[in-house]
């Protein structure tokens, strides 16, 4: 179950953190594109039990649906 930071004791909320900072390297390292945030909730619903190959392919899924940066620009007259 989660528990919010807020209520960890101390030495949790420290290891929770170090395993957070960790992770992040890690995902860094892989190139994952994924920032703390996503990160952290991907972990927690990892910790939930939420099935992680399922994760990653929601993941890879919304990233192909993503709009380019490009098409949501207004186009320049011409």
């Amino acid at each position: 179950m989660h528990i919010s930071a807020l209520s960890m004791d101390p030495e949790a909320a420290r290891s929770a953190r170090e395993s957070l900072d960790l992770a992040f390297h890690m995902s860094n390292i892989l190139d994952t594109g994924l920032d703390r945030h996503a990160l952290s909730i991907l972990i927690a619903l990892c910790d939930l039990g939420v099935n992680p190959e399922a994760l990653a392919a929601i993941v890879k899924e919304l990233r192909k649906e993503r709009l380019p940066l490009s098409s949501l620009l207004p186009t320049p007259p011409s």
